[in-house]
């Protein structure tokens, strides 16, 4: 009798063990993705291949902001059929979440090695708006830095709302001229890692790329900002201006620490003439 016992005991140990593991399995397969991960799985589909991520994008709705890419789900295809297989890189660097948006920064190579920022905006768990901005890689940097490296810790969540403030601020005051004299409010005199290509760490670094720009008649001018997004310690400011007088998009992603901003990345892409869209949606 004991022996029949124990015998239906390891049954009973085994059974719960692979019954165990079934549940487990099905709770991961079922495990909704967040939209970060959608949206870096979609990035990550242009390298692969891999078609699943198209799923996450809504086939009904998907306002495009790239003025060279046709609207609508059909337009991104048409994009992906025109690169030679096997040719594009996709790196994500960072990636975060502010409510329904998702923004990121990645290293491309696709037509060219380019540094880019894409946003995602999700409804229902869906894209249904895309805006990006991209600026094409540059191998030597004034700061010795590279467009990608530094900090990718997501710390401070707490803090998301007083950051974007601040950031919303600096824009206002430094950045268009409303009260320049209080940089040092914002930016921290301590350390500041820049990681545009061409400007030195630091505020005298900043200083002196602002100052050979006005030299040259060659100012850069910030006229709207159009949104600010932020995850924690990281924000993201983009804004419309001119640059080499052209009429370019500013991507600027901030890192902040102790309430003030301590690194830098961005990108600057001059907007097409409106001529030359292909969608109606504009760049903003």
């Amino acid at each position: 009798m004991k022996q029949k016992n124990k015998v239906l005991l390891v049954i009973f140990l085994v059974t719960s063990l692979f019954t165990g593991c079934s549940i487990t399995n099905k709770q991961e397969e079922n495990r909704m993705l967040t939209n970060k991960e959608k949206a870096v799985e979609l990035l990550n589909s242009i390298q692969t291949g891999a078609t699943a991520p198209i799923a996450y994008v809504n086939a009904n709705k998907y306002i495009q902001h790239n003025l060279s890419v046709k609207d609508g789900l059909a337009g991104f295809s048409e994009v992906l059929s025109h690169l030679p297989k096997g040719s594009a890189k996709v790196e994500v660097q960072r990636s975060f979440e502010d409510e329904n948006f998702v923004f990121t920064h990645t290293k491309y190579n696709f037509f060219g090695p380019k540094a880019g920022f894409d946003i995602f905006r999700f409804e229902d768990g869906k894209i249904v708006e895309h805006w990006d901005n991209l600026q094409e890689i540059v191998e030597k940097t004034a700061s010795g830095r590279t467009q990608f490296d530094g900090s990718a810790k997501i710390t401070d969540l707490d803090k998301t709302i007083e950051n974007k403030s601040l950031i919303k601020d600096f824009i206002s005051d430094v950045l268009m001229g409303k009260n320049p004299s209080k940089i040092t409010q914002y930016i921290s005199t301590e350390k500041y890692i820049q990681h545009n290509p061409h400007v030195k760490d630091g505020l005298a670094g900043l200083g002196e790329a602002i100052e050979a720009l006005n030299k040259a008649n060659m100012p850069m001018v910030y006229k709207k900002n159009h949104m600010i997004l932020g995850e924690g310690n990281f924000v993201l400011s983009v804004s419309e201006g001119e640059f080499m007088k052209k009429h370019v998009s500013f991507y600027d992603l901030f890192r902040i620490e102790n309430n003030k901003i301590v690194e830098h990345w961005d990108t600057i892409e001059e907007i097409l003439s409106q001529d030359k869209w292909q969608n109606k949606n504009g760049k903003f």
